[in-house]
């Protein structure tokens, strides 16, 4: 299989993703701004997770392009990425609900700690189908931002239990760290051609 395909059926899937989740927010019944209150904290998970699927797709999206050719393990790595990506709309939409508490909210760090796992799973597999001369392994080397995503995820996860506010403020700079698509596998390319 050609990698325009996986590119366009994970494009797919996230396209669908992102639908979904907006789909998910309530139309308020009533014409003042009073109306939309009860709906910001839905609101804010929702630009949270959009933000994240954002991320996500960038980064994919850069990474396939160091893709020669799609083996089966990098097929069903892309597979499990997709599938916790795909629980985004789910627990975005119970976080928001339900206020950013406790439980919910480590519930979606779990996710997001499931897909950056999942994400590193899919940079592997793809490494090893390109054996020694890796441009993916050289473009990412010591890939800190990969290495610290699980733990402040993890972090994010047992922090919720004392307070809420502050796993939400560790989501948040995870995704900072994540916003600008991972230039090196750029310069890694273009220096290569």
């Amino acid at each position: 299989m050609g990698k325009t395909r996986l590119e366009a059926f994970s494009d797919g899937v996230l396209a669908i993703i992102i639908t979904i989740m907006v789909l998910e927010l309530k139309v308020p019944h009533g014409d003042t701004l009073g109306t939309l209150a009860p709906l910001i904290p839905a609101f804010l998970s929702y630009v949270l997770s959009f933000v994240y699927i954002g991320i996500y797709w960038n980064n994919h999206h850069h990474m396939l392009h160091t893709v020669t050719h799609v083996t089966a393990p990098i097929m069903w790595a892309n597979l499990h990425l997709l599938f916790w990506l795909s629980l985004f709309p789910l627990v975005t939409g119970w976080m928001g609900e339900n206020h950013f508490a406790s439980l919910p909210t480590a519930v979606y760090g779990f996710v997001l700690l499931s897909a950056a796992i999942a994400y590193w799973l899919l940079q592997q597999a793809i490494i090893a189908a390109q054996g020694e001369s890796s441009v993916l392994l050289r473009a990412v080397g010591r890939d800190w931002k990969g290495k610290l995503s699980p733990v402040l995820y993890s972090l994010a996860i047992v922090l919720t239990f004392f307070a809420s506010w502050v796993s939400q403020l560790v989501f948040v700079f995870a995704a900072l760290l994540w916003r600008i698509p991972d230039r090196r596998i750029e310069y890694v390319l273009k220096h290569d051609a």
